[in-house]
């Protein structure tokens, strides 16, 4: 307490101070340059000219800003020059002494000249949107990055990093949430990071990902491009014994130019991608003489992308302006779902088609006030086949089999985006900048899913006791059946579970012995069709007050809401300030301290909800089957298929499992901390280090409400169905899941961010990344429904060391060197036993460090996770207890640039980092 009440007098004693060395007797013009989509312009060049000639000169920072001071009274003009925008000129701008006067720019696109530079030359300032952690990426920048999409978007969310918690970054274009990644050459800016605590963006600045996309030009200007690769470049697979095929193609091309000079200009883009990739097979099956075998093959996977998209750019008047753009983007690709253990009969088809509308008018109200309205419909149509006719047939750890369980499926929605935002300057001074406004999202989807609708057997192996003496099953004082490992296998007694491929290849010899019945059967029936509409609404005020030269606090209140969840208190307060000592001296501060706090809602995803309309037990019906040996030794196994399978009409009386969703859930949420300095070195560069810690509560995860209550150990009886039943919450009920967001996600990141501008030859921008994350959930089922507590352990987000490095290097004979690296540990991941020991129809049971132990010895495994010592061999193991492997990327380009004619000259200087 003591120290918070310290805090509190340093703040106000800085507050007064500074209130007291604000009275100044000149002048002082400032504000924010943007294009005509609204998106700040970085680098432009704000000049201020005086009747007599005189003039002050300044460059935007990271964020758009500018400001120049030391005016006296008197009329100015106000000249602004940006690489490919027309110049901006007012004149008769009055000033007069000890005004602080606010005049936002929105330039219009002429020509476009290709320039980086990091903004700011390094330099530190108090600005909330030009923290030090912000990486902005521009022309040369973006050279280093992946030329595909896909492929883009990952090496992004991977330099946004983890502090957007658990469902990563988001990605913003021209300001509309969502979306596909528009082709790299039609990019303008990648800005990331930028103001964590904003109270215009529902989720965490940290992570979130803005994609600025160019405008067109005042001449016609094209460039093609083609890339191909082959697998004879590539390395063989290490669990593959063959290389497979693979081949890429991806070529694309736009053009940009005026409709009306100075009026009005467009560009347009298309790229195609056409990838034939090499999957391999890895399995354990059972060949013709009923042995099991290993079974490898290679397969091709094709895949497509077409996407074409034009933007148009018009200036109503001197203050209107206009931008309208298009998307139409198709996908294709077979022989998707098979791999790893998955056979070639499992193969299904896809195809999605998506188009996107955006329109966005920007207006200047008045001197101080701006005004956005954007407005997004998508449309976006999936569907996918596959062979369904017959069962799946899933043997754990060896093969899946059968049919694909997907059949006819489509997804069409419809979604909608409206945006409309307010930026205005408050106070004599304008020393507040005040944003206020309202985003609507709505959806609709009309869904087909017959999911399931095959059938799906399960084989994960079994565990009995037999009698010595007469080989009986075992039963306790109470007559119910025990299941220590230990089984019969050809008249010999062993003491280990029997594998699910020997359990499996029992039934295909035709034993009827019903301990060797496929462990669970479940199918899903009814009305494979199903719609729904969701919508939210977020409205925001957000306001910076610069308290002086030295001192920014920046305070924001958000309200989320949506439909089809019974949760509207969703207030989120965010607070963040800026310090810098020494700032409004007669040298520029080389130090900036800043915080902030902020609360952080998600959605309810419309997926999720849909889910649980149509697995509500009458539209759609899902069947589980454990432990009923009527039903489960039915079914005759044959090296060609299955015979005699129960139908539906046999499965009525067994009750169905619905999805439902909790009364009680809430939305999602993150409360997020930071603390960070930042320093300006020598050389133009710049050194930052940052804290960040989140705690994520309500986090979404699915429950079985009406599992079996076992007792400690999970020791159920799951071959006797009255005793297991008996032992159910609601006794006359089956399996019940449910949605609630019960999920807890705690996380802490130390980060620490370089980056430099030594010249136009050399630049560097860096990140290292140390992180904690623990937490009860990654969205699925617990092991067990009624003790949560033993799921918390290490996140699966967790990487706990992350590093990139990217940048710009000039070499002789004129060639320009732009490496990209990322590297870091491995993430944790779940090891479980493949088997249902406690009843409740999910096999993600975890296996005690005894069983595990013996796992790795039989299978000479020398995994991290296998080096333990001192551990109780019949504890369970933690959840996420193993670890995968590091990983290190190296992308490196090399460029030489060549001028023909007399055109334009290209200016380039090194890529950059943030502001």
């Amino acid at each position: 307490m003591r120290n918070i009440q310290k805090i509190i007098g340093i703040g106000l004693v800085t507050l007064l101070s500074s209130l007291l060395v604000f009275a100044q007797q000149t002048g002082t013009i400032n504000g924010q340059v943007s294009d005509s989509v609204g998106d700040t312009i970085v680098g432009a060049t704000v000049t201020v000219v005086a009747k007599g000639g005189a003039e002050k000169t300044t460059v935007t920072n990271a964020a758009g800003n500018y400001s120049i001071g030391g005016l006296t009274q008197g009329r100015y003009t106000i000249r602004v020059i940006a690489d490919g925008f027309a110049v901006s000129e007012a004149t008769d701008v009055d000033v007069k002494n000890g005004q602080v006067l606010s005049f936002p720019v929105i330039m219009n696109v002429e020509g476009v000249v290709e320039q980086v530079e990091v903004a700011g030359d390094g330099q530190v300032t108090t600005d909330p949107q030009n923290n030090a952690s912000a990486l902005i990426l521009k022309e040369s920048d973006l050279d280093a990055l992946p030329d595909d999409p896909d492929d883009l978007e990952q090496a992004l969310q991977a330099l946004a990093g983890g502090a957007a918690g658990p469902n990563g970054g988001q990605i913003y274009i021209d300001g509309f949430e969502g979306g596909n990644l528009p082709p790299k050459e039609s990019i303008r800016e990648i800005r990331i990071n930028q103001n964590p605590f904003s109270a215009e963006y529902d989720q965490l600045g940290f992570g979130r990902i803005e994609i600025l996309t160019k405008p067109g030009s005042d001449k016609i200007r094209g460039q093609g491009f083609f890339n191909f690769g082959d697998s004879a470049l590539n390395s063989r697979n290490p669990f593959s014994t063959n290389k497979a095929d693979s081949q890429r193609k991806f070529y694309g091309a736009n053009l940009s130019g005026p409709i009306k000079k100075n009026k009005a200009s467009f560009f347009l883009s298309f790229d195609n991608r056409q990838i034939e990739d090499g999957e391999v097979i890895s399995a354990t099956v059972i060949d013709s003489n009923f042995n099991a075998v290993p079974f490898q093959q290679e397969v091709t996977v094709p895949s497509r992308r077409f996407s074409i998209s034009p933007r148009f750019d018009y200036a109503i008047n001197q203050n209107n302006t206009l931008v309208g753009r298009y998307e139409f983007e198709r996908r294709t690709s077979d022989n998707q779902n098979i791999g790893g253990f998955s056979l070639p009969s499992r193969a299904t088809e896809s195809t999605n088609t998506e188009h996107t509308f955006q329109i966005t008018e920007t207006a200047i109200l008045n001197p101080r006030t701006i005004n956005e309205t954007r407005f997004q419909y998508r449309n976006e149509n999936t569907e996918r086949t596959g062979d369904n006719s017959i069962p799946a047939i899933n043997v754990l750890d060896a093969f899946t089999g059968g049919g694909s369980s997907v059949g006819l499926s489509f997804n069409r929605g419809s979604s909608f985006e409206f945006q409309n935002y307010t930026t205005t300057s408050l106070g004599a001074d304008s020393q507040h900048a005040l944003k206020f406004g309202v985003k609507v999202n709505g959806i609709t989807l009309k869904d087909r899913s017959e999911s399931n609708y095959g059938g799906t057997f399960t084989f994960a192996g079994v565990s009995f006791c037999l009698n010595p003496e007469d080989q009986t099953p075992c039963k306790d004082a109470n007559g119910v059946q025990i299941s220590p490992p230990i089984v019969l296998v050809d008249g010999t007694m062993v003491s280990r579970p029997l594998t699910s491929i020997e359990q499996y290849r029992q039934k295909l010899l035709g034993n009827t012995d019903p301990r060797f019945n496929p462990n669970q059967y479940s199918i899903t029936a009814g009305n494979p069709l199903a719609d729904i509409s969701q919508y939210d609404v977020g409205l925001f005020v957000t306001d910076d007050w610069r308290v002086n030269q030295g001192l920014t606090l920046s305070f924001g209140l958000r309200y989320e809401n949506q439909t089809n969840i019974n949760d509207s208190f969703n207030f989120a307060p965010r607070f963040s300030f800026a310090y810098s000592p020494g700032a409004g001296g007669a040298k520029a501060p080389k130090t900036v301290f800043r915080g902030g706090l902020g609360v952080f809602y998600n959605r309810f995803a419309e997926s999720l909800s849909l889910q649980a309309q149509r697995l509500d037990g009458v539209s759609q019906q899902q069947f589980i089957i454990t432990g009923n040996q009527a039903i489960l030794g039915q079914p005759v196994f044959g090296l060609n298929g299955i015979t005699n399978i129960p139908n539906i009409s046999q499965l009525s009386a067994v009750t169905n499992t619905p999805q439902i969703i909790s009364d009680e859930l809430q939305a999602p949420y993150t409360i997020q901390t930071a603390l960070s300095v930042e320093r300006q070195l020598p050389m133009r560069s710049t050194i930052s280090l940052y804290y960040v810690g989140s705690r994520n509560l309500h986090q979404i995860r699915s429950r079985n409400i009406n599992a079996p209550v076992c007792p400690p150990g999970f020791a159920c009886p799951t071959t006797n169905i009255p005793a297991l039943q008996a032992l159910r919450p609601d006794p006359t009920q089956g399996n019940l899941y449910q949605y609630e967001s019960s999920g807890v996600y705690e996380q802490q990141q130390l980060i620490l961010n370089f980056r430099t501008l030594v010249s136009a030859n050399f630049s560097i921008f860096s990140n290292y990344r140390l992180s904690k994350a623990d937490g009860n959930s990654d969205g699925g089922f617990p092991q067990y429904s009624y003790d949560l507590t033993d799921e918390y352990s290490e996140s699966s987000f967790n990487r706990r060391h992350f590093f990139f490095f990217g940048g710009s290097i000039g070499v002789p004979l004129g060639l320009s060197l732009r490496p990209f690296i990322i590297a870091g540990s491995g993430s944790p991941f779940n090891i479980t036993a493949g088997r249902d020991v406690n009843g409740d129809s999910i096999f993600n049971d975890r296996p005690t460090f005894g069983q595990l132990s013996e796992a790795c010895d039989k299978n000479s495994l020398q995994n991290s996770f296998c080096n333990f010592s001192g551990e109780d061999p019949n504890t369970i193991i933690p959840r996420n207890y193993g670890r995968g492997p590091e990983f290190f990327v190296v992308n490196l380009r090399a460029t030489k640039e060549f001028g023909f004619g007399g055109g334009e000259k290209k200016t380039q200087s090194g890529g950059g980092g943030g502001g």
